[in-house]
């Protein structure tokens, strides 16, 4: 084969370099390069050519794809190739290789063979080109011909703009030899058989409340589908198969998931598992700063003896608080049922002798018993009613906790620490127990584990609520508070143990109130109405002597749920009395003498009757008795009458001293007062004695 020459600015094209750095390769190294001399048919200076065996590899076998593409229009059946700027620019020039390639690999991989295969036809260049393409195709391909110069043209066409681009910004485009031998992909979610009635209707079914709260399926759509066609009288609809990849397109491409399942699963589930959430930093915390209190309900079944003496089965009860900063339970106190109560000893436990300390923030559950009047200070109902001493502030105020935060009802996820506490608690702890009898939550019904547990508890084969409480205490403080927190790596925490953390780290410190304080907090405060029994509490009546000035009245009351036999009674903040409690009175026995309870009973009543006569007698002194030189004043406050009449002729206001010694010895008319001769004679003497000594002066 003879040799072929090409011009110098081509050769440099063709290896990807400068025309000068060529030159100077040469000039370098002549030995190297076959050169030769052409004259120019324009005239001038002659035109340097090099030999095309001189340049590289690279260089030669692209100067030969390019000598295909311009026999490409001697190949018969198949049309000129033109490449400019005004032909229509194929699919895949715009094509992002990487993401074809990740989506489409099958496709990608049988488009390089293919590609191997149709270079292997165009390197054919003997005669007889037509029989050739007719054997070969069907060969190679099992296709007829037509497809084969398809392929061809499709590569060479790819081979000129590759060879466009690389001209202009030097990039490697080869990969458009590949793309051209693949279908073009379909535009996803355009679905151009739906009409836009379709369209609509089905999301109209599909999103209806009704229709997506019942679970609705792709089957029960499509029969709605066609009935509403039936009606507007469509043609045609989409098949069913096409309405399911819809259904799916929109459900993920053009995110409507989420919203689906608002539609299917109401609000407050919703903002549980989709809503989006931050992330408390809670690394900027001291230990004990802000504790997070909640209850528990363990998911196996203890033996509980009841105050009668019998013996039951029961799931116990936790009250717990974990410390924010280093995830550390304290205050742990175990229960059959959970009350206020029992939060005031578990809060009163962590302050006096887990942490020694008084937290300067509390975050509660919205439950009954940590929002309590007598906790918070206020009805959950009634913010604005004010109570009676302590329970004004509530007994966390009351205690030295400087606020309280109530988490939201059905907002469980904002206080998610003690919450995943009580899920390692299931996990690691009650799962040990063979009276476990799973989680019964609403999103776990499955895990139910059957246990005859009436029988256990007949064979003792329950621990008691003792024993189950001690087993507790050794895994939380030999298990947990000493294991290692994947949420304190987290959060950059040097100590990493919740036992290390909340002894080392920098603390919040309030020293707690005296014992003496927090006993009197831990009575109860009622605001009761005073019958002219007593007070009435708890089944029994309470009297006092001091209580009769406040019957039909209301009075504050406090007082110790294990000791009834005493209450204390309060008025505006002031104590006013002890009120006891009294068995039932009765009045008279079998041989009719009277009880020691019926005479107490009724000197209680002569008591209060004096007294009430006593204060009716002082209220009606008038202003004149009380003060003599105050004249011109009537009986009634004021100078003004109380009350309509006429008023008496006499004259009360000036009156005269008698004389008379029967007046002076005692008669006052009307019905006698016969008193003793020996006061009589007691006075006399008396009286003589004091002239005696007037004399002797």
């Amino acid at each position: 084969m003879a040799e072929v020459y090409i011009s110098l600015s081509e050769a440099a094209e063709l290896e990807n370099i400068k025309y000068n750095t060529l030159v100077q390769q040469i000039k370098r190294n002549p030995e190297k390069f076959q050169l030769r001399k052409e004259q120019r048919t324009d005239g001038g200076k002659d035109l340097s050519m090099i030999a095309l065996s001189s340049l590289s590899k690279k260089a030669v076998a692209a100067y030969k794809e390019r000598q295909k593409l311009a026999e490409v229009p001697a190949v018969s059946g198949m049309e000129e190739v033109a490449v400019s700027g005004e032909s229509e620019v194929p699919w895949y020039v715009n094509e992002d290789v990487d993401y074809f390639m990740e989506q489409h690999k099958t496709e990608w991989y049988t488009a390089m063979e293919l590609g191997n295969i149709i270079r292997e036809f165009l390197d054919y260049d003997s005669a007889g080109r037509t029989e050739f393409a007719e054997h070969f195709a069907q060969e190679r391909l099992g296709k007829g011909k037509r497809t084969l110069y398809r392929y061809a043209k499709s590569y060479l066409e790819a081979s000129a703009w590759a060879d466009k681009f690389h001209k202009e910004d030097g990039g490697n485009y080869e990969f458009y030899k590949v793309l051209c031998l693949c279908r073009k992909p379909k535009e996803a979610g355009t679905f151009p058989s739906f009409s836009a009635e379709v369209k609509q209707v089905i999301l109209n079914i599909w999103f209806n409340k009704d229709f997506a709260r019942n679970q609705g399926t792709r089957e029960m759509l499509y029969t709605k589908l066609q009935a509403v066609a039936s009606v507007n009288g469509w043609e045609r609809i989409p098949s069913y198969q096409s309405v399911a990849r819809y259904i799916a397109h929109i459900m993920s491409d053009e995110g409507m998931r989420n919203a689906w399942y608002l539609a299917s699963r109401g609000e407050r589930e919703y903002k549980n598992k989709v809503m989006v959430k931050g992330e408390r930093n809670t690394h900027d915390l001291k230990v004990m700063q802000v504790v997070m209190g909640d209850e528990h309900t363990f998911d196996c079944w203890v033996a509980y003896e009841n105050p009668n003496g019998k013996v039951t089965a029961i799931k116990p009860h936790l009250a717990a608080w974990v410390d924010i900063r280093s995830r550390m339970i304290i205050g742990d106190v175990m229960c059959k049922d959970a009350n206020s109560d029992v939060l005031k000893e578990s809060l009163l436990k962590m302050i006096y002798h887990d942490a020694e300390s008084v937290p300067e923030y509390i975050y509660i559950d919205n439950g009954k018993d940590y929002t309590a009047k007598n906790m918070t200070g206020y009805d959950r109902n009634d913010r604005q009613r004010t109570g009676f001493d302590d329970a004004t502030v509530g007994f966390y105020k009351s205690i030295g906790i400087q606020d309280y935060h109530r988490a939201l009802p059905y907002y469980a996820w904002t206080k998610g620490q003690i919450e995943r506490f009580f899920g390692t608690v299931c996990k690691r702890f009650s799962k040990w127990f063979t009276s476990y009898t799973g989680t019964l939550t609403g999103s776990k019904t499955f895990a139910k584990v059957e246990k005859d547990i009436d029988g256990m508890l007949e064979r003792g084969e329950l621990l008691t609520m003792d024993e189950f409480y001690k087993v507790w205490t050794n895994w939380l403080q030999n298990e947990y508070m000493v294991k290692q927190s994947g949420a304190l790596k987290r959060q950059g925490e040097k100590y990493t143990t919740p036992k290390s953390c909340f002894d080392n780290e920098e603390r919040y410190y309030k020293a707690a109130p005296p014992k003496s304080y927090a006993t009197i907090l831990m009575m109860k405060s009622e605001h009761k109405f005073v019958y002219n029994v007593g007070i009435k509490l708890g089944g029994y009546t309470y009297r006092s002597d001091e209580l009769c000035t406040y019957i039909n009245d209301y009075v504050d009351v406090k007082y110790d749920p294990h000791d009834m036999a005493t209450i204390y009674v309060f008025r505006n903040g002031k104590q006013v009395c002890e009120a006891y409690s009294q068995e039932l009175l009765v009045f008279a026995s079998e041989n009719g003498v009277e009880q020691k309870a019926l005479k107490e009973h009724l000197a209680r009543q002569k008591r209060q009757i004096a007294a009430d006569r006593k204060r009716l007698e002082d209220a009606n002194v008038p202003f004149t008795e009380i003060n003599d030189q105050w004249k011109g004043f009537n009986e009634t406050t004021g100078g003004i009458n109380l009350m309509i009449g006429k008023k008496s002729k006499k004259k009360d206001n000036v009156v005269q001293m008698p004389v008379d010694n029967t007046y002076k010895n005692g008669f006052r008319g009307g019905k006698q007062q016969t008193e003793p001769p020996e006061e009589n004679e007691y006075m006399a003497r008396k009286a003589e004695e004091a002239l005696k000594a007037l004399r002797a002066l």
